[in-house]
């Protein structure tokens, strides 16, 4: 089983007894109103934890559905992950949700800058790159506060809820990670 440890935070794999918790914050409107998914059924919801523990078996193992552990009091606040997409060229992506009792305490960004360094460290990644709609400040804010540079709005991106959405797109390279400003924290 994958743990990092963080300051406040444990990111860990999902196990398949924690759907109700994963299902609270997946199937909440306000939670994924700029995601591309949900909200979620509980069979959605179920369907995630399946797909991201089977991964877990994959060797090599390229994608990591991660669960968002709050130490303090040892409580599931939300999933994140990260994925190879491109191992040719060492690329991957990152992404986060947390369940809106934890908005604003900095947990995102915590996630955010353990998942690069994950990838840059031990996943030996070039270049992560993540998106995010346009709307969603507060991720383009984080995203942002962990070193990321903005590269490009891809204007219809993706087909999400009905309509078409675009995506703000931002990376960060292994080297720009290393010059980056240490004492950024969550």
């Amino acid at each position: 089983m994958e743990i990092i440890e963080t300051k406040r935070l444990l990111l860990r794999d999902f196990k398949k007894t924690e759907w109700k918790v994963v299902h609270n914050y997946a199937s909440d409107p306000e939670v994924v109103r700029y995601m591309d998914w949900g909200p979620n059924t509980e069979e959605e919801t179920k369907s995630f934890l399946e797909r991201a523990i089977s991964r877990q078996k994959e060797q090599p193992r390229t994608c990591y559905d991660l669960a968002i552990v709050l130490k303090s009091q040892k409580v599931i606040i939300g999933g994140c992950g990260i994925c190879v997409s491109n191992p040719k060229n060492r690329e991957g992506w990152i992404g986060c949700v947390l369940h809106r009792d934890f908005w604003g305490k900095g947990y995102a960004t915590e996630t955010a800058m353990t998942l690069l360094h994950f990838g840059f460290e031990r996943l030996n990644l070039h270049r992560i790159f993540a998106t995010c709609d346009p709307n969603n400040l507060a991720s383009a804010h984080v995203l942002e506060k962990v070193s990321m540079q903005r590269e490009a709005c891809l204007r219809e991106h993706k087909w999400a809820k009905g309509k078409w959405r675009d995506s703000l797109l931002y990376a960060i390279l292994d080297h720009e990670w290393k010059l980056r400003d240490t004492t950024i924290e969550g």
